[in-house]
């Protein structure tokens, strides 16, 4: 499962909550987060003021192929869900705040696996402007109440070109939900979507 959406939506702590929550009802849960905290994952996590454009769109993806190889589908393979904090729609959205063509960026994302749930979370821009400023920008990409609205505006667009990719998203609007609510929600899909008891697997 990917947990995507606005800075100032509540990713993390979103992500921090389902597993726990999911952890006290008998599931093996991995948490995982792109770019990743291997070294192809720490060189764009720490790099967003060194690369830019094309160069930090290919390093995210090498970084995304990587993260699969290496931890993911062993994860998965080992029958635990995996939460992973940020995916391909993070891609869809920031690259292209970034200044990289939708078609360059869909391309190099082809051959990544499509998650059995893709959460992402949006939020009024004018409500993420303020929880960001309060907390900090965490990158370039996180600014004031422009670059909020930009951002919500891709997310939008990406929600409906991942449909068409066959990606099952949940969508869900964080501006007035409460963590409880919204984790509720998350958890509820995913036991729709094991159908069975907590030790059968999810793959995501």
């Amino acid at each position: 499962m990917t947990i995507d959406g606005m800075g100032g939506a509540g990713k993390s702590s979103t992500t921090g909550h389902v597993r726990h929550q999911l952890t006290s009802q008998g599931y093996a849960v991995h948490t995982t987060t792109e770019p990743s905290y291997a070294q192809l994952g720490e060189i764009a996590r720490h790099g967003t003021d060194t690369y830019s454009g094309h160069a930090l769109a290919c390093l995210v993806a090498a970084d995304r192929y990587h993260h699969l190889a290496t931890e993911i589908r062993p994860q998965l393979a080992a029958g635990r869900i995996v939460l992973c904090d940020r995916y391909v729609a993070s891609s869809y959205v920031l690259q292209r705040m970034d200044g990289v063509p939708i078609d360059f960026i869909e391309a190099l994302n082809a051959a990544a696996d499509i998650p059995d749930l893709a959460v992402i979370l949006t939020a009024d821009p004018e409500v993420t402007a303020r929880r960001i400023h309060e907390r900090g920008a965490h990158s370039r990409f996180e600014g004031g109440i422009t670059t909020c609205r930009a951002e919500a505006e891709l997310y939008v667009d990406t929600i409906d070109r991942l449909i068409r990719l066959n990606y099952p998203i949940l969508a869900i609007d964080t501006t007035k939900s409460a963590t409880e609510q919204v984790v509720g929600m998350i958890t509820q899909r995913i036991a729709q979507l094991t159908a069975g008891p907590p030790d059968e697997s999810l793959t995501a």
